[in-house]
């Protein structure tokens, strides 16, 4: 399960308080933690998935929410008995690991969703109508450090969130990259920044820390006659227009817009878009394809940054 699987558990328990699922159990080899969770969201504990599909064959979909490096076995055993997953980002630990996912779910006629999150951002969301042509991103996650997480470097941890979104915005291939990473509290990389150029000519800034004094959740872009900003934590857009004949701003020849937006939790959003395609079987917000790009490219920039540093000698 997983430290953010108590997340999972607590929004599944209030879906099925809405009438709209049944939360079966949670899953943890640590037994301690998952009876604390399964107390707490008032379901049943389990030591083991064999253990739960044993007394519980009736379950149909499942979060995989525990180490990456744990993500292809949990994620096949499920789907290969016949359920549908959710699993948390990044999608795998490698590429080929991601590959037999995809070959997994296409054998088994599984359902798959990766928990992208930032896609399912009432911001993201309200963006992607207003999108053109995208060609310029500047894009800042910082965090205070904590020691989740750190099986992984911060470009898999938290850049990766970041990339998934720029890679949907701008729809095409990756061209150039150039990377620098530092690690400073851990044995991994702790911060980053990252300039990719795609072949349509756009280039995005990416800036990655979990070692900051601030909590920092923020995408701009540019594109034809508009400036667009993202505040990912505060679920708001501001788009600045050349000449759109809206509210004007400081520059009288700049009006300023903001979409409409309905607030809603990410994650409770993702889980009912999970639910929806596994009671639909329509094809997944973030299928696993989308998950396997985004690691690819996550992956892609901790090569550059080991060739870097090889470089620089640090």
């Amino acid at each position: 399960m997983g430290a953010f699987g108590r997340n999972h558990a607590r929004v599944y328990r209030s879906l099925q308080q809405a009438g709209n699922v049944r939360l079966v159990g949670v899953v943890d080899h640590d037994t301690t933690r998952a009876d604390a969770v399964a107390r707490e969201f008032d379901c049943k504990s389990f030591g083991s998935i064999d253990q739960m599909l044993t007394t519980h064959s009736e379950v149909q979909a499942a979060s995989v929410a525990v180490p990456t490096v744990q993500h292809l076995k949990v994620a096949r055993d499920l789907m290969e008995a016949g359920v549908d997953v959710l699993i948390e980002k990044p999608v795998a630990a490698t590429l080929a690991e991601a590959d037999e996912l995809i070959r997994v779910a296409a054998e088994h006629k599984r359902m798959a969703l990766v928990g992208h999150l930032e896609r399912f951002n009432p911001a993201v969301r309200a963006t992607l109508p207003i999108l053109s042509k995208p060609m310029f991103f500047e894009v800042h996650r910082l965090s205070v450090f904590t020691p989740r997480a750190l099986d992984v470097d911060v470009v898999l941890d938290l850049m990766i969130h970041d990339l998934d979104v720029v890679l949907t915005f701008v729809k095409s291939e990756v061209k150039e990259i150039r990377a620098v990473g530092l690690p400073i509290l851990s044995g991994k990389v702790d911060i980053a920044n990252v300039r990719v150029e795609f072949e349509s000519g756009c280039v995005a800034n990416f800036t990655a820390s979990r070692v900051s004094t601030e909590r920092v959740r923020k995408l701009r872009f540019f594109q034809a006659g508009q400036y667009i900003s993202i505040d990912y934590g505060r679920q708001d857009v501001l788009v600045f227009s050349v000449g759109a004949g809206a509210q004007p701003s400081v520059n009288p020849e700049i009006g300023m817009t903001k979409p409409p937006i309905t607030a809603e939790e990410p994650l409770l959003a993702e889980i009912k878009a999970f639910l929806e395609a596994v009671r639909q079987r329509s094809r997944p917000v973030v299928p696993l394809e989308d998950g396997r790009r985004a690691l690819k490219l996550g992956l892609d920039i901790l090569t550059e940054i080991g060739r870097h540093a090889g470089k620089v000698g640090v």
